[in-house]
């Protein structure tokens, strides 16, 4: 049975989020449309909708799909460094979403200010304690905290140091943790932490419910844990952020790309911000080649460390079940 300070810092979570469980769905580009995230709310979770570069109508469509399955509550995520990121936020609020994750960046105050006056509550990640009393300063409504495990874009923290860095130094607004959640077990010992919840990406691609293609999902299933490898930065000229995923051909292109946008930067061709959007643009789309078109080999297979434990496909009612199987 979870511990009455886990358990108060569970309904903390889940009373924050409006769901029977403290558990939000990691927001995957491609994946993280309306079909899973309806399925995780229909199991008691929270699904988020990864907006990746979506348009604004395009959001707004995908928004009206999920309602259309599901009318539990559900979220979006925004990346920062869209550069349609304003009108996003617009179709957020019109659409009258309840909750949106920020992610890919610091946001803007402008954009965190729009949000909340349009009655969204605003998720942001903080990798550090000190960005993390900031970010709550600047009107953070909740906090996630990834540790380097997961998948996509990562942080250079374990999941283990920034929980005992982060949790107790920040008690204003409800922490989720994030990288590395595999099962129910961890789920409560994170609550046991003081943790409010925690978020899940890398379980829920293998589900019936994901649109990820088979050969997707398989790759999953055959991988171990010590194959979802990290990113590179080759030079301080071209900032970037890690991202993980299982190593192939795709990363070395990457890798390619790189080293030539970092020569463009160096002999101002393209400015450091262009060059930052050119490659996030090659992660979304190597990332629809691999997840929804199959091709493993050259696109972008991202998964976190806990793609290890991973052996089947199920439901995601079952893995749902799983994960909240001690705090229940």
């Amino acid at each position: 049975m979870p511990t009455a300070a886990a358990r108060k810092s569970w309904q903390r979570g889940a009373g924050f989020l409006g769901s029977r469980h403290a558990i939000l769905g990691g927001a995957m580009s491609w994946l993280s449309e309306h079909n899973l995230v309806a399925a995780i709310s229909e199991a008691g979770g929270f699904g988020v909708v990864a907006s990746g570069s979506m348009p604004p109508e395009a959001l707004r469509r995908e928004i009206a799909l999920t309602r259309e399955m599901t009318r539990q509550p559900f979220g979006v995520n925004l990346i920062t460094l869209n550069p349609e990121l304003m009108a996003l936020v617009r179709v957020v609020v019109e659409e009258k979403v309840s909750h949106c994750v920020l992610a890919g960046g610091l946001p803007d105050q402008a954009t965190i200010d729009a949000l909340k006056e349009g009655g969204v509550k605003v998720i942001l990640f903080a990798p550090s304690p000190a960005l993390a009393k900031r970010l709550v300063r600047r009107g953070a409504d909740a906090l996630v905290i990834e540790g380097h495990e997961a998948g996509g874009h990562v942080g250079p923290v374990a999941t283990a140091v920034l929980v005992q860095e982060i949790l107790h130094q920040v008690e204003e607004v409800p922490v989720f943790v994030a990288g590395g959640i595999a099962n129910g077990r961890m789920v409560a010992a994170m609550a046991d932490l003081g943790a409010c919840g925690c978020q899940v990406g890398t379980l829920f691609v293998c589900t019936h419910e994901c649109v990820a293609h088979a050969n997707f999902k398989q790759a999953f299933i055959r991988a171990q844990s010590r194959d979802a490898v990290v990113t590179v930065q080759f030079d301080p000229s071209l900032p970037v952020i890690p991202v993980r995923a299982l190593a192939n051909k795709g990363t070395e292109a990457y890798n390619r790309l790189q080293l030539e946008l970092v020569r463009q930067v160096k002999e101002k061709v393209k400015s450091r911000e262009e060059a930052q959007l050119e490659l996030e643009r090659f992660w979304v789309g190597a990332l629809r080649r691999a997840a929804i078109e199959g091709d493993v080999e050259f696109g972008s297979v991202m998964a976190g460390q806990s793609v290890g434990l991973v052996r089947s496909e199920r439901s995601v009612m079952a893995v749902m079940n799983d994960l909240v199987r001690d705090m229940i």
